[in-house]
């Protein structure tokens, strides 16, 4: 089991940083929205609490949480 787990591990992590790196980048968004005119769909302390406690939830955010 340990093995197993060493073996997934060099994949695991590069993921794990790139789902990391975007959540931060997700949440300056949010935050910086109102300074530079971005209008976002819903309140900005529901997406950020669908940034962090959602896996992925920054996909969402970047599809749906802007207005065009």
């Amino acid at each position: 089991m340990e093995t197993e787990i060493l073996q997934i591990l060099p994949l695991l992590i590069p993921l794990l940083l790139i789902d990391l790196g975007m959540r931060i980048y997700v949440v300056i968004q949010i935050f910086t929205a109102k300074e530079k005119e971005i209008k976002i769909r819903w309140s900005p302390i529901g997406w950020i609490l669908i940034v962090l406690l959602v896996n992925f939830g920054w996909v969402f955010f970047l599809i749906f949480g802007k207005e065009e």
